[in-house]
């Protein structure tokens, strides 16, 4: 998984001992991969009475759901931090958001010119 990963840089691609290298160890790796499926597959028994069931414990779970905590934490933090809006555009567009901008409060201003 990571030895594939230099193949991002085009130096890595055109080097052709590099290339060699690196397939050898993807060819490890699969033969790996086959070899964990093979040996769990004899190691486990077909009589489906000795089979059990799978139930996860409160690490598990706590892990699982510890997971999504710190994904929503990153991003939240990602979110505050690098916005996707600039936010010298939204200053730009927006009068409100001017520090020198007054705004005064109330509807008197609105009714001035329309006295009855």
């Amino acid at each position: 998984m990571v030895s594939p990963q230099v193949y991002w840089f085009k130096k890595a691609r055109r080097s052709i001992p590099l290339m060699f290298v690196i397939s050898i160890f993807v060819n490890i790796g699969m033969w790996f991969e086959r070899f964990t499926i093979i040996a769990t597959t004899l190691h486990h028994d077909f009589l489906p009475a000795s089979w059990g069931y799978y139930s996860p414990t409160w690490v598990e779970i706590s892990i699982f759901v510890g997971t999504f905590g710190i994904f929503l934490s990153l991003f939240l933090l990602f979110a505050k931090f690098v916005p996707v809006i600039a936010i010298a555009e939204i200053k730009a567009i927006m009068p409100g958001a001017q520090p020198t901008h007054h705004h005064e409060h109330g509807h008197a201003t609105e009714l001035k010119g329309h006295e009855a």
